[in-house]
């Protein structure tokens, strides 16, 4: 009994500990952000912690439609889950971060994740943060689920693995579905992909998580897999945020 009574003391003061670590509010660079077009220059980073010489991963998380806008500090809740899974799972040293889309393009219209807007957003990570470039991860919710698709289907080259969550796999809202989809398959061919989605989504349904990962194998795929648990809906993020398995898979990748 002391032994339980002491391994829970251990894991609620660590949780804790994650709550309280507070992010830093960085700016990207005007010579990267005057380009972009639908995407708040300010970002949340969580430093690594430091561990010998080792040089950190690089965790992106890419938010829903709620988290859309110009205050970048209302992402920290969401963020918050991925770290805590970081620390309990013992994966770090790794750098987590965390991009705001803005609700409106400069040019007009809605705002949405964009793969040069974020390309840009990792020129920059690249210029001011110490990371090690074969171990950049990816992942999203809801529509940061299909940024992860957009962003990993045309710029496949950065990412040692991504795991789009409840994700849609079109621009123009929930039920879209890109034209472009055979094109990202193919280019996610060579990429370990795990999606999860929940069979009772009603927001995003799961057979657009099963459809893009059926077209990466179609296109040769090996590294693809899904989870699709029975009992969720669009809330999936929650047990897939929380769930060793996510982290175990996530950060035993490393880009060749």
């Amino acid at each position: 009994m002391k032994l339980l009574a002491t391994t829970i003391s251990f894991l609620i003061l660590g949780s804790l500990a994650a709550q309280r670590e507070q992010p830093e509010v960085r700016t990207l660079d005007s010579k990267f952000s005057k380009s972009t077009k639908c995407l708040n220059p300010e970002y949340l980073l969580f430093p690594a912690k430091p561990k010998g010489d080792v040089k950190p991963a690089l965790l992106i998380y890419l938010h829903g439609a709620g988290g859309v806008g110009d205050d970048v500090r209302r992402l920290q809740g969401q963020a918050r889950a991925l770290l805590e899974g970081i620390n309990r799972f013992g994966k770090g040293p790794c750098h987590l971060v965390v991009p705001q889309c803005s609700r409106t393009r400069k040019v007009g219209g809605r705002g949405t994740w964009e793969a040069s807007d974020l390309d840009l957003l990792l020129k920059g990570l690249s210029s001011s943060l110490k990371f090690n470039s074969k171990r950049i991860y990816l992942t999203g919710n809801s529509m940061g689920g299909y940024g992860s698709w957009t962003w990993g289907g045309k710029s496949p080259k950065h990412f040692a693995a991504i795991a789009p969550v409840v994700g849609g796999i079109g621009p123009g809202g929930p039920k879209d579905v890109t034209p472009d989809l055979d094109q990202w398959a193919a280019n996610l061919a060579k990429v370990p992909v795990y999606a999860f989605a929940g069979a009772n989504d009603r927001v995003v349904p799961a057979e657009r998580s099963e459809r893009m990962v059926n077209a990466i194998r179609k296109a040769g795929g090996k590294l693809a897999k899904i989870k699709v648990y029975q009992d969720q809906g669009h809330n999936a993020r929650q047990v897939v945020y929380s769930s060793k398995e996510f982290y175990d898979w996530m950060f035993a990748q490393k880009r060749k």
